[in-house]
C-alpha cells in the first residue's frame, strides 16, 4: 500500500512540475535555466559614459538590464511633458551589444512638481502628517489624483516600448509594501471596502466585536481607520486592524492590477509583468494580484545579524533566501529574484565585508530553488545620496568590478556550463519525492498572531521558517503553500500556528489525511474562525476529532524559565507555548509534559486517519529538536529516508543537477554516492561554498 502512495505521490508531482514548466517556458526557456540582469540608472551618469557602462555590463555575461524604476522626474520633467529621448538612446544601446531589457513603471518615486501641486497624491502617517516629497514609495495610492498621473505614464511608456522586441518584461513600482495611509481617500477608500466586504452596518458591527467598549457604529460614514499610534497598541481592536491589513494589501494588488492592465492592453505577449516584493513582505500579499504573471522579490540576506556560527555575520542571514525562493514561486509556478545584495549595504545595524564566495552563493540558493532569473541592485555604486554606501558589481571608479562583480561574472560563466550539460525531461528522483514537504502559510494568520502573540517570545515569522529549516535539514524537498494548492502532491503537509481556519480547509486537511498523507498540526492552528473570533465552544474545537484531542488549556513561561516533555527516553525544553491536551481513546500519546502542575498531560498526539495519519504537536521548544524529531519519525512513518545535514547546509535538486550552498561557519563533507559526478566544487563544501553535482 505504501509503495502505491509513493508512486501516486510521485506522479502528481510530475504533472505538477510539467504544468509549472509549461508556464514558465512562455518567458523562460528551460533550456537556458536562469538568466541575469543588473539595475543601471543612466539618469546618475554622463551621457558619454552610458555606453562604455553596457558594453562592460554584457562583458560581464549579464543578459539583461533593469532601467527607469526611479526616473519618472526625467521621463515626465513637467506635467505632461514626456521626454523618453534619453531612456531610447539606452535602450539601443542594450540592443547594439545584445542585452536584452526589463522596463520599470516609475510609480515609485514621483517627480517634485506633482507634491507641490498636488498634495494629496502622498500619504498620511499614522499622525496625519503628510508625506513629503524626497524618498520613494510615499504616493497614496488610492488617490485618484495620483492613479490617473500613474496611468498616464504607464500608458505613454507602454506605447512606446509595448512593441520593441528587446523588451523582455516590465516591472511594476518597487517593493510594494502595502504601507499604511491614513489620509481622507485612503479613509474614504477603506470605508467603500467595508462596504463591498459586509454589505450591512449590522455585519461589520459583529464582525469587528464593536460591542465591546462602546464602539459600535451607526452608519460606515462613522468608521475611521483604528490607529493604533492614538489609541494605544493595547486598546485596538484586533479585527478592524485585521480588516485594515486586508484592505491595504488588497489596494496594493488593485494598484498594481491597474498598472499591469494597462500595459497587457499595448505590449508583446511574449513580454513578462512582474513586481519586486522583499524577500521577507509582511504588508503586501502578492497572492492578491491578478493580473501580475509571477512574482518575484529583493534579497538582501546581510543587514548586520550574527546569523550561524563566528562567520555567520559575513555570510548573511539563511532563511532570508530560503523562504522567499519558496514562498513567491508557488503562486504563479515561477520566480526569481530581482534584487539581489552584491556586497556590503548602507542600512544595517552593521555593514561588514562579505566573506570571499557569498554573493555566488546567494546566487546559486536562489537559483537552485528554482529561481528563472537573478539580478541585482545596482551596477556602478553611486557618489551621492542616502544610497552612495550601498555597494555595487563595479566600484566608485566607474570601471573596476567590485568582490561581488567578480562573482557574478564567475555565477555568469558557470551558469553557461550548466547549460551545456542540461538534459531536458528530467524528473525528481523517488527518494526525494517521498519526502517531499508543504508548509501551510498565508499573511492573515500572520497578521492575527503577531497583532495577539501573547508572549514576547513567539516569533511570528520565523515559526514557520523553522519547520523549514528542519525539513531541509533531513533532505527533503519543501514548499510554501497555500490553501489552494494541491496537497496531494506531497508526502507530508505541515500547518504552523494557522490561527484562522474555517470547516472547508479542516475538510481539506482530512481528506489529504484519509487519502494517505501526513500531516502535521502545531499549537496556534484553527483556534479561531476567520473574523478572528474564538468559537463559543472549546479551543480550536473543529480539528478536535481530527487530531483526535481537546485542548484543556494553554501555558506560557519566562523567558528564563525552561518546562519539560518527554517522549520515548528523551527529553526536550520548552518556554514560548504549551497546549494541555486530553486525547481521546482513537489517538496515541506520542510526548507528555514532565513538570508544572500539570505534569502528566499529553503535549503531542498522533491518529491515523484512513491510508494516513496526523500528529499535533502542542508544544512550542526552545531548540525545536522536539519538532525536527517528530518530523523525522514523519518521514519514515510515510516510507522515506532522511539526511542530516548541519543548520545551514541546504541540498536542492533542480533539473537533473544536485546543488548545495553552506552558510553555516564550518566545512562540511558530502557522502555521495559513487555514481556521483561532481560539475561545480569539491565534496568538502567551505563556508560560502556551492557544490553541483548529478547522479
Amino acid at each position: 500500500m505504501m509503495k502505491k502512495y509513493l508512486i501516486t505521490l510521485l506522479l502528481s508531482a510530475l504533472c505538477a512540475i510539467q504544468v509549472k514548466s509549461q508556464t514558465a517556458a512562455a518567458y523562460f526557456p528551460e533550456k537556458d535555466l536562469i538568466t541575469t540582469g543588473i539595475y543601471y540608472y543612466p539618469e546618475h551618469w554622463k551621457e558619454n559614459q552610458w555606453e562604455r557602462d553596457i558594453k562592460k555590463i554584457a562583458d560581464m555575461g549579464y543578459e539583461f538590464v533593469h532601467l527607469a524604476e526611479f526616473a519618472w522626474f526625467k521621463m515626465e520633467p513637467e506635467e505632461g511633458h514626456f521626454d523618453f529621448t534619453w531612456l531610447d538612446k539606452v535602450v539601443d544601446l542594450c540592443t547594439k551589444y545584445k542585452l536584452k531589457v526589463v522596463m520599470c513603471t516609475p510609480s515609485a518615486t514621483t517627480p517634485a512638481w506633482m507634491r507641490v501641486n498636488y498634495p494629496e497624491t502622498f500619504i498620511m502617517d499614522g499622525h496625519y502628517i503628510r508625506a513629503e516629497h524626497g524618498t520613494r514609495g510615499l504616493g497614496s495610492i488610492v488617490n485618484s489624483k495620483y492613479r490617473s498621473f500613474v496611468e498616464k505614464i504607464v500608458l505613454e511608456m507602454a506605447k512606446r516600448y509595448g512593441k520593441n522586441k528587446n523588451i523582455t518584461g516590465w516591472q511594476l513600482d518597487n517593493e510594494p509594501d502595502a504601507k499604511p495611509d491614513y489620509s481622507p481617500s485612503s479613509q474614504e477608500a477603506f470605508r467603500q471596502w467595508l462596504k463591498n466586504r459586509y454589505q450591512t452596518i449590522e455585519a461589520l458591527n459583529e464582525a469587528w466585536g464593536t460591542a465591546f467598549w462602546s464602539q459600535w457604529y451607526n452608519s460606515f460614514e462613522q468608521v475611521m481607520i483604528h490607529n493604533t499610534n492614538l489609541v494605544g497598541w493595547w486598546g485596538n481592536n484586533p479585527h478592524a486592524l485585521l480588516d485594515f491589513k486586508r484592505y491595504c494589501a488588497d489596494a496594493q494588488a488593485g494598484f498594481l492590477d491597474l498598472q499591469a492592465a494597462l500595459l497587457r492592453d499595448h505590449i508583446a505577449k511574449t513580454q513578462y509583468i512582474t513586481t519586486n516584493y522583499t524577500a521577507v513582505c509582511t504588508g503586501a500579499d502578492p497572492g492578491r494580484t491578478k493580473k501580475v504573471d509571477f512574482a518575484a522579490y529583493t534579497a538582501y540576506p546581510n543587514g548586520g545579524s550574527d546569523n550561524i556560527g563566528e562567520l555567520g555575520f559575513r555570510l548573511g542571514d539563511s532563511r532570508v533566501l530560503l523562504f522567499a525562493s519558496s514562498y513567491y514561486q508557488q503562486l504563479r509556478g515561477l520566480s526569481g529574484v530581482m534584487e539581489i545584495q552584491p556586497g556590503p549595504v548602507n542600512w544595517g545595524s552593521y555593514n561588514p565585508l562579505l566573506l570571499p564566495g557569498t554573493v555566488r552563493m546567494w546566487l546559486y540558493h536562489s537559483f537552485a530553488a528554482g529561481g528563472k532569473l537573478a539580478c541585482s541592485y545596482r551596477f556602478r555604486q553611486i557618489l551621492y545620496s542616502a544610497e552612495q554606501y550601498h555597494s555595487g558589481v563595479i566600484k566608485t571608479d566607474g570601471t573596476t568590478p567590485s568582490p561581488g562583480g567578480e562573482e557574478y561574472i564567475q555565477f555568469n560563466k558557470e551558469i553557461k556550463q550548466l547549460r551545456k550539460l542540461y538534459k531536458p525531461g528530467k524528473t525528481m528522483p523517488q527518494k526525494l519525492a517521498a519526502r517531499s514537504t508543504g508548509i501551510l502559510w498565508n499573511l492573515e494568520n500572520y497578521w492575527t498572531i503577531d497583532r495577539q502573540k501573547q508572549t514576547n517570545q513567539w516569533d511570528t515569522w520565523g515559526y514557520p521558517v523553522k519547520f523549514m529549516e528542519a525539513a531541509k535539514s533531513l533532505g527533503a524537498p519543501v514548499d510554501i503553500i497555500n490553501e489552494t494548492s494541491d496537497f496531494s502532491k506531497y508526502s507530508v503537509v505541515i500547518v504552523p500556528a494557522y490561527e484562522m481556519a474555517d470547516a472547508a480547509l479542516i475538510k481539506k486537511w482530512e481528506k489529504y489525511v484519509a487519502d494517505g498523507g501526513h500531516l502535521i498540526i502545531t499549537c496556534r492552528t484553527a483556534t479561531k474562525n476567520r473574523m478572528g473570533h474564538f468559537w463559543e465552544d472549546k479551543t480550536a474545537v473543529p480539528i478536535t476529532g481530527l487530531i483526535g484531542a481537546e485542548i484543556l488549556a494553554t501555558d506560557m513561561l519566562s523567558g528564563r524559565s525552561r518546562g519539560d516533555v518527554q517522549i520515548g527516553s528523551k527529553h526536550y525544553g520548552w518556554n514560548s507555548w504549551a497546549d494541555l491536551l486530553q486525547a481521546k481513546p482513537n489517538s496515541e500519546v506520542v510526548g507528555v509534559y514532565q513538570d508544572q502542575f500539570y505534569k502528566g498531560k499529553p503535549a503531542v498526539v498522533k491518529r491515523k486517519i484512513g491510508k494516513g495519519e496526523v500528529t499535533y504537536i502542542g508544544v512550542a521548544t526552545a531548540d525545536f529538536e522536539l519538532e525536527k524529531d517528530i518530523l523525522t519519525n514523519t518521514y519514515t512513518s510515510a516510507g522515506a529516508t532522511v539526511e542530516n545535514y548541519p543548520k545551514g547546509i541546504y541540498v536542492y535538486w533542480r533539473d537533473g543537477f544536485y546543488m548545495a550552498v553552506n552558510y553555516s561557519s564550518t566545512d562540511y563533507t558530502f557522502n555521495l554516492p559513487k555514481t556521483a559526478q561532481l560539475v561545480i566544487g569539491k565534496k568538502t563544501l567551505e563556508p560560502a561554498g556551492v557544490l553541483v553535482w548529478t547522479e
